[in-house]
């Protein structure tokens, strides 16, 4: 009866972590989305400069590694990028519009394609002399652009 006592509480303590990590994981994604202009965005960080660059494997686009699932957040003349599945309250990166550079634009390829949402369309960009990728549906495409191309006179703005 004790063992049968102990495993049923031990039980019922798991539940109730795995209940609060839950609940703790969605409040996070409801603050990061209370101020409004945030759409699920995944992003590939530090890519190689060159595809002949480097194995194969890392500088291949359609091998569909190094995506990260996120959610990014307009503030201003930055765009907040946060892991999807973190409980880290700050952003993971931070994008500048004056040192975004877009160098170009495509469809998901190969594994990508998995890793990817499925309306995904894929950025390339330039940001501070980083190579990033980001992945996201063609509605947030169309506002990403817009507001680069908003920046206050006398910013660059180099949109593909």
């Amino acid at each position: 009866m004790d063992m049968f006592l102990a495993v049923l509480v031990s039980v019922l303590a798991l539940v109730a972590l795995v209940g609060i990590a839950l609940f703790v994981f969605g409040l996070r994604r409801r603050l990061i989305q209370r101020s409004g202009g945030t759409f699920d965005c995944s992003l590939r960080w530090n890519l190689p400069e060159d595809p002949d660059d480097g194995p194969e494997s890392a500088a291949e686009p359609s091998n569909g590694k190094g995506w990260v699932y996120g959610v990014a957040r307009y503030s201003g003349d930055q765009v907040m990028w946060f892991r999807v599945f973190s409980y880290a309250p700050r952003p993971r990166r931070i994008l500048e519009r004056s040192a975004i550079e877009v160098v170009a634009r495509r469809t998901p390829e190969g594994e990508e394609e998995l890793a990817l949402l499925s309306d995904a369309v894929v950025l390339g960009c330039l940001h501070r002399g980083v190579r990033l990728e980001l992945a996201m549906s063609e509605d947030a495409l169309t506002g990403f652009l817009a507001w680069l191309e908003a920046a206050p006179p006398g910013q660059r703005v180099n949109v593909a």
